[in-house]
């Protein structure tokens, strides 16, 4: 829905399915009734989960056209897609595949291909749009520094691959769509500023030369180009288990020119071991789960930070040196603390009192996903949960005003 503020939506990937007569069938039953809470007599628009298979179909233009049909009898529009997680979501377990394939594959450009056509049939007259996806690959596969630099030069040669789409796109039809890319814990982009440094001293040379070559396109207008069709994707729950300052982001992006396509208003999970060491180590342990990836970022009685790939590992590698962890869960936004552990809510609040003095972004979007795997006494209907997420952010921002 809009706001004063930006668009506002919810991902769609908490509804399941990876075939798109499934994810439709869960559409139809839900998202009528969110909007009716939200935004009765007025559009809702979606932020739409795609997966690779769903593609396929939707590229269909009968089954094109049928979703377009519905979008417009129930007043909801679609903007923004979530290209990040390429096959299963739900029912099965996704942890590090949930970077598979990466961007060192043709099968992650052909599926964001697909991924920019549908969003630029769907996308209204007079709105920008944007695809999410992943940090390029995910750094642990990658043994050393040489072979993560080749992987980033490969995957960035596929990335300026879809720059050509993106442009092909906006001269067929006037739509301007970005790829917005999205840093994660583990992700060969870790953190904001390594996506930064990859930008700046990768993505651009190499953009620039490829543009002159393929479009006779001078420095300038490469670069404009550039920074027009790839942005950032800043999910507030990943800044948060880097322990990255909101402000400090967003004044690094200032500085080198860089867009921010969406903000994905998420929270992750946050324990403080200055008290009650053992009674908060044995409650994470029921944040133990077999689907998701939970990376931890853990803050250190030095002053350093030890990061693990998940959070068996971390609870394995517990110690009482460690100050404060940072999980990466995409627990719900209202709810600030879990018994003895806390979220990082506070940092959403921050971003958000950033973003309404001076917004950074014209898309904001809520990605809670984990609502089937939390503990059983915290779990609520699907559709009511997502109302209250949507009217906690709403609330924030129009408290700022």
């Amino acid at each position: 829905m809009n706001t004063p503020y930006g668009h506002l939506t919810y991902c769609s990937n908490i509804h399941p399915g990876e075939k798109w007569e499934d994810h439709f069938r869960a559409l139809r039953k839900n998202v009528p009734f969110i909007r009716q809470q939200l935004a009765p007599g007025m559009p809702f628009g979606l932020g739409l989960r795609v997966a690779n298979e769903a593609s396929i179909a939707l590229s269909n233009p009968d089954t094109l056209q049928s979703f377009k049909n519905w979008l417009t009898e129930n007043d909801i529009y679609v903007f923004v897609i979530n290209g990040f997680p390429y096959g299963g979501f739900h029912n099965t377990v996704v942890k590090d595949h949930v970077h598979t394939p990466d961007w060192t594959t043709t099968d992650r450009l052909e599926y964001t291909r697909r991924l920019v056509r549908i969003l630029a049939a769907l996308l209204p007259d007079g709105m920008e749009g944007g695809v999410s996806t992943p940090p390029l690959s995910y750094r642990l596969w990658w043994k050393s520094d040489n072979e993560r630099n080749n992987a980033l030069t490969q995957a960035t040669g596929h990335i300026l691959l879809l720059l050509d789409e993106l442009m092909l796109i906006a001269k067929e039809t006037g739509k301007i769509l970005h790829l917005d890319i999205e840093p994660e814990p583990d992700g060969i982009f870790d953190n904001t500023a390594e996506f930064i440094s990859w930008y700046r001293d990768l993505l651009l040379p190499l953009g620039t030369k490829h543009l002159a070559e393929k479009h006779q396109l001078d420095s300038q207008g490469a670069g404009q180009i550039i920074r027009t069709h790839i942005q950032l994707c800043y999910d507030i729950c990943h800044a948060a288990v880097g322990f990255e300052e909101p402000a400090t982001i967003l004044s690094s992006l200032e500085e080198n020119g860089i867009k921010v396509g969406r903000i994905q208003v998420s929270s992750a999970l946050k324990i403080d071991f200055a008290t009650n060491k053992e009674l908060k180590r044995k409650a994470i342990e029921t944040f133990d789960e077999p689907v998701y990836l939970h990376q931890v970022v853990t803050r250190n009685a030095d002053g350093s930070k030890s990061h693990f790939p998940d959070l068996p590992d971390a609870i394995a590698n517990w110690s009482p040196e460690q100050q404060e962890w940072r999980v990466h869960f995409h627990v719900p936004l209202f709810i600030q603390s879990y018994g003895a552990l806390d979220s990082t809510q506070s940092d959403i609040v921050k971003t958000l009192a950033l973003h309404s003095h001076k917004p950074f972004s014209s898309f904001l979007e809520v990605e809670t996903y984990t609502w089937g795997v939390l503990p059983e006494d915290m779990q609520k209907p699907i559709g009511e949960s997502i109302v209250r997420e949507m009217e906690w952010v709403k609330k924030l921002l129009d408290n700022r005003q």
